[in-house]
């Protein structure tokens, strides 16, 4: 081994003293130098070459900073490690090692944890190892990704190291949160397993995917289906438009709709799963249609063609999000539902920053909303409105039916730009969660009232958990919409009223007591400025001991 004065660390070579480095550009190559010294001092000359081109190729695209407080040893030992893990793989096998080096066991030290993996190259395996390492709970400090060519022998034995002509191969290196035990370790291994194995089966599937699509238009065409036919146009031009790069395909399988023991069951049809729902159970019933309420699952005979909603769980591939469900409904010759064609997948973030008069179904939903209203084209409420569609939460505006959109919409509308607090709750058709929009003024928004509005809809609801995203604009509203998660089928009793007071409430603050007292006391003529210039003007032990009406006295004096 060499010996350790040897090594740069930050310019300083303890053999040559101080060395100047003017850049962190540089510094990485001092240091990358020294890591490849040891690879031909400690590697047996046979393969010093191919790992010297491995540890280039290895760090050739981290940045700077990342590598400023390692060594030359950290450097190669992570590097030699990962070779070893690379040097023999079978095609297509997903090589993944999860483990905490020590100098003892592994030649190199890391305060954290380390995630190595080797696959073949291909998309969201970068996203999808970070999704599990974030859902497990750790902090990621370091992500190394190289995509590296290579030649093996018929045996999977690593014989050249970025051949030309060789095929790309994905090797990812993160260091984590240090893991406790064994235990936890394993855990974390075989769940990168299987998203790794979520991630193969939706790339090579893909096609296949998209393909499904094109023949369910086909066939609809071909055989028009017992709904309106705009609405079957609509339908055929949104999975055109998905096929088109505008939706993810993560899994797609076909189901029988067929009736047993008196109740309608959704059966798999063999062999016809694709990407992550490749896989049939031995009873290949579909659980999240057999838990709903047996007066929500009569919903699945009603002559709809569209079924847009969220499946029950996360993605494992790309982004940690629900699902996004498109279902297709099959009729048989006499016009009665017969089964469903399911595609699971993301739709891209083209599909959120495209106007929704650019969307097919969106476009009619939209359109038909702005048309009930009455509103003059035109006209200052009509700007308003089509604005409240065109920033409407795109998930609920793909889900949310034209009925709930219209009221929603309108109530909004009505709101206008009057600060006070308002609660618009959708239940999702299927009983699953609930969205809610909730607007409160501007000035209102921070950490802890978005947290407080989240206690207040999780004791609402019953929720086992909760999504939210927030907009803030020039509007003197905040928006956060909530989406929170139930247990199948329970169905709460709820009054949005008396929720919607408990937010007032809640995220009420002092200076909105003293905006009211101003305008009480001294009239909404003087109130606008009089607030304007004191408003803030109180520090925080005056509104500790004192009410605003009492500040409203200290104004006048």
């Amino acid at each position: 081994m060499l010996d350790e004065s040897s090594s740069p660390y930050f310019g300083w070579n303890a053999k040559r003293g101080p060395r100047l480095a003017t850049s962190s550009d540089e510094r990485k190559a001092a240091l990358l130098e020294a890591a490849v010294a040891r690879v031909h001092e400690l590697v047996d000359g046979a393969q010093a070459e191919d790992v010297e081109r491995f540890v280039r190729a290895y760090y050739a695209h981290v940045a700077p900073d990342d590598l400023s407080d390692r060594s030359d040893l950290d450097l190669y030992g992570a590097a030699v490690a990962h070779w070893n893990l690379a040097r023999v793989r079978l095609p297509g096998e997903l090589k993944v090692h999860v483990y905490t080096p020590t100098v003892e066991e592994h030649g190199w030290e890391s305060p954290h944890t380390v995630v190595e993996t080797v696959v073949d190259d291909m998309p969201f395996l970068v996203d999808s190892v970070s999704m599990e390492v974030t859902r497990n709970s750790s902090a990621i400090h370091l992500v190394i990704r190289p995509i590296i060519r290579v030649r093996r022998d018929d045996d999977g034995r690593l014989l050249e190291v970025g051949a030309e002509d060789g095929l790309p191969e994905s090797l990812i290196h993160v260091e984590i949160d240090r893991q406790a035990g064994p235990e936890e370790l394993e855990r974390l291994r075989a769940g990168l397993c299987r998203v790794l194995g979520d991630v193969r089966a939706a790339v090579e599937d893909w096609a296949s995917m998209r393909e499904r699509v094109g023949d369910v238009v086909a066939e609809l065409a071909a055989a028009p289906p017992p709904v309106d036919p705009d609405e079957c146009a609509e339908a055929c031009d949104l999975l055109e438009w998905m096929h088109d790069g505008h939706f993810t395909f993560i899994g797609y399988r076909e189901y029988d709709m067929l009736t047993e023991d008196g109740e309608d069951v959704l059966r798999a049809v063999p062999r016809s799963g694709l990407g992550i729902l490749r896989e049939i159970d031995e009873r290949p019933i579909s659980l999240s249609f057999a838990q709903l309420q047996p007066e929500v699952r009569r919903l699945a005979r009603e002559k709809s063609l569209l079924n847009l909603t969220k499946a029950n769980s996360r993605a494992t591939v790309h982004r940690p999000s629900y699902l996004d469900y498109v279902g297709v409904k099959r009729f048989d010759p006499s016009g009665e539902v017969a089964g469903e064609r399911r595609f699971l997948g993301l739709y891209t973030h083209t599909a959120y920053s495209a106007s929704p008069w650019d969307i097919p179904v969106l476009r009619r939903k939209a359109q038909r909303v702005v048309d009930r209203s009455g509103l003059p084209t035109g006209s200052h409420d009509h700007k308003a409105l089509v604005e409240i569609l065109e920033t409407y939460p795109r998930d609920e505006l793909f889900q949310i039916s034209e009925d709930e959109l219209f009221e929603t919409a309108l109530g909004i509308l009505h709101l206008g730009e009057r600060r006070r607090v308002r609660l618009f709750v959708r239940r999702d058709s299927f009983g699953r969660f609930f969205s809610c929009l909730v607007y409160l003024p501007r000035e209102r928004f921070d950490t802890r009232n978005r947290l407080r509005i989240q206690e207040i809809l999780q004791q609402a609801f019953g929720a086992t958990s909760v999504d939210y995203t927030t907009r803030v604009s020039e509007s003197v509203l905040a928006r956060l919409h909530y989406v929170v998660y139930t247990e199948p089928g329970a169905i709460p009793e709820y009054d949005v009223a008396e929720i919607e007071a408990r937010l007032a409430a809640a995220t009420r603050a002092w200076t909105d007591d003293l905006r009211d007292a101003v305008s009480e006391q001294l009239g909404e003529e003087r109130a606008g400025p009089l607030f304007e210039r004191y408003g803030e003007a109180f520090p925080g032990a005056y509104r500790d001991d004192f009410t605003a009406g009492q500040a409203v006295q200290d104004i006048e004096r």
